[in-house]
């Protein structure tokens, strides 16, 4: 009786699951639609939800908030183009284990964590383009500005807790601020206490002396690492907001060649529909040309006949008068 009712409660936590991978697997079917079809289908999923007895899950899709037009673009990266995003991840991840590594190395490491990123957003930065355009929407620069922000956004918070999901993005994501970066490496604050004792004999000032240098040294490399650690961190940033320039100048520079090339495709075809009208007027031209010589030819031909028929009349007449 008991392994009975346990196969029973097995048997339904293991249905309750499969049914709560089920609904994960539709709501992540949901944001891998076209943007256009968002609302339409989360409507659907959501009342055949609630046809069959699950309202709780009916409500939570209802909940869910269409993307804007930045946040969908991301997300069909994560869904669309996997290797290069997980790539943009790893770049972030490499980032924050060199800042939180022992000095030696660490700005070398912390370059190329930078350079790496730096390489991963621009290649996702042309991919989002492409999407974009094939999905019959604009990639302004501002688009794309707010793209690559939350790009740069996902590879910050890759190892946090609380980052937000991949591919169900609803709004843009912020990248951390300079406190925020700071923040990710290791403290060197100390806390120092001071005592001071009623009455100080020479030998206890000096030995106070002699500890207070002991103390002196660790505390000034303490505030060297920190200021080293500040530094490199600023120096980070200054590189991070060069390659955001540069991405958001290239991506300028890609989307107004992109128009050049639009406009030169519309110029081709409109020359292509020139030409297939001039040629449609050729051959009707040539076709009424062919028309009246065959119309001239008859003409001729009935002309010769009149003419004959005139002058079988002439001789007809000329022997009916001698006769």
């Amino acid at each position: 009786m008991v392994r009975n009712s346990g196969k029973r409660e097995s048997n339904g936590a293991g249905k309750e699951s499969e049914t709560s991978g089920k609904l994960e697997d539709n709501v992540d079917a949901l944001f891998k639609l076209p943007l256009a079809e968002f609302i339409a289908a989360r409507k659907t999923l959501a009342a055949r939800l609630k046809q069959v007895g699950r309202g709780n899950e009916a409500d939570r899709v209802k909940e869910l908030v269409k993307p804007s037009i930045s946040a969908w673009a991301v997300n069909q990266l994560y869904w669309k183009h996997r290797e290069a995003f997980d790539r943009l991840i790893a770049t972030g991840q490499r980032f924050r284990k060199a800042q939180t590594s022992g000095l030696a190395g660490k700005v070398a490491e912390m370059r190329g964590a930078l350079d790496a990123r730096r390489e991963a957003l621009s290649d996702l930065a042309h991919l989002a383009t492409a999407l974009l355009s094939d999905a019959g929407h604009n990639p302004t620069s501002d688009t794309m500005l707010r793209i690559t922000a939350t790009l740069e956004a996902m590879s910050a918070y890759a190892s946090h807790p609380d980052a937000p999901a991949p591919g169900r993005l609803t709004h843009d994501v912020d990248p951390p601020g300079f406190e925020s970066l700071a923040s990710l490496g290791p403290g060197a604050g100390m806390t120092e206490r001071t005592e001071k004792p009623a009455r100080i004999t020479q030998s206890q000032r000096s030995v106070s002396a002699a500890n207070t240098q002991r103390k002196a040294a660790p505390d000034r490399d303490a505030r060297q690492l920190e200021e080293t650690r500040q530094a490199r961190i600023a120096a980070a940033k200054v590189s991070l907001q060069d390659a955001k320039r540069v991405l958001i100048a290239a991506r300028a520079r890609a989307h107004s060649a992109q128009a050049a090339q639009k406009r030169t495709d519309a110029d081709a075809k409109e020359a292509e529909k020139h030409k297939r009208a001039a040629e449609q007027r050729f051959e009707k031209a040539r076709a009424a040309a062919e028309d009246a010589d065959r119309r001239a030819l008859t003409v001729t031909a009935e002309v010769e006949e009149a003419v004959k028929a005139v002058e079988d009349a002439e001789r007809a007449i000329e022997k009916a008068s001698k006769e």
